[in-house]
């Protein structure tokens, strides 16, 4: 299989060549020449076999809207287009008409993995139409992790549903880095905790709060004990917002994700230790940017 790939930065620069590893072909395109494959998305198109599979990972939004507008004039009826960003699944509802009228295809698909998936694999959620998504599956199965399918890979369902399926599970990654963080803070204030990265690393094996972010926050305080190289400002990137704002419409109680959506918000005024930490965390799994401590 032979696929080209739009947007080669910190995820997209990993899954071609986890892709590649896996035995599928991959034309990638990117506006840094230092990392693309070919010059323009005109030799991408010019590239691949027919039908076309054209995996878009680029910033959500009017980055996502400009690259889609450009594929439908220039690909060919049956040919697929897969966003693998992080758009609101709104929008792949309004790129997937906007497809359809030119006789093209949509498929979404929700990565999680972060800058980690190159090695272990990424969990992936799709949304579309089942002939789609069939079409596409070994790109899917290459960049999943080994095992069973159903433990790494699901389609949701229809246009939009592998967006708003990630949107929940990012929403749910809020909470999650909060509670870390907050603990963290917790016995941070506490003159009888003598070794407080010792106390997170005895909690990584037997008890009921063990996970990868924990794994994370472990690895972050062996690189960082005081977390005193970082700012406290956390950054959010739509999901925790767009996930809320579901819950109000939908009236859904979702307070400990609403909380940890305010919680990065007071970062931007306030010093906070358990900020520091759902930095560190961001960094650590994906890569994100973080400020440095003044």
């Amino acid at each position: 299989m032979h696929i080209g790939l739009i947007g080669l930065g910190k995820m997209g620069f990993n899954m071609r060549e986890r892709l590649r590893r896996a035995g599928i072909e991959v034309t990638g395109f990117d506006r840094n020449p230092d990392v693309a494959d070919v010059a323009s998305i005109d030799e991408l198109v010019a590239a691949l076999p027919a039908p076309r599979i054209v995996w878009v990972m680029v910033p959500s939004g009017e980055i996502t809207d400009k690259v889609i507008t450009e594929l439908s004039e220039k690909l060919s009826e049956g040919d697929l287009v897969i966003d693998g960003g992080n758009s609101r699944f709104t929008e792949d509802q309004r790129h997937g008409e906007q497809l359809r009228a030119k006789g093209l295809r949509f498929a979404d698909c929700g990565v999680s993995g972060g800058v980690w998936g190159l090695e272990n694999g990424y969990g992936l959620m799709a949304g579309g139409d089942a002939a789609d998504i069939e079409l596409a599956m070994p790109v899917f199965d290459a960049l999943r992790p080994e095992g069973e399918r159903a433990d790494s890979f699901i389609h949701v369902g229809d246009v939009g549903a592998g967006h708003y399926a990630k949107m929940v599970h990012n929403g749910i990654e809020y909470g999650l880095m909060q509670s870390y963080a907050e603990g963290y803070q917790l016995l941070a204030a506490k003159d009888i905790i003598k070794d407080l990265p010792g106390t997170f690393r005895a909690w990584q094996k037997g008890t009921v709060v063990r996970s990868w972010l924990l794994d994370l926050v472990v690895k972050a305080l062996d690189e960082d004990p005081g977390l005193e190289k970082i700012a406290d400002y956390v950054e959010d990137s739509g999901e925790g917002r767009w996930t809320v704002e579901e819950a109000i419409a939908n009236a859904i109680p979702a307070p400990a994700i609403t909380a940890a959506l305010f919680a990065r918000f007071e970062s931007r005024e306030d010093s906070s230790p358990a900020m520091k930490m759902v930095s560190a965390l961001r960094h650590q799994f994906g890569g994100h940017a973080t400020r440095p401590a003044e």
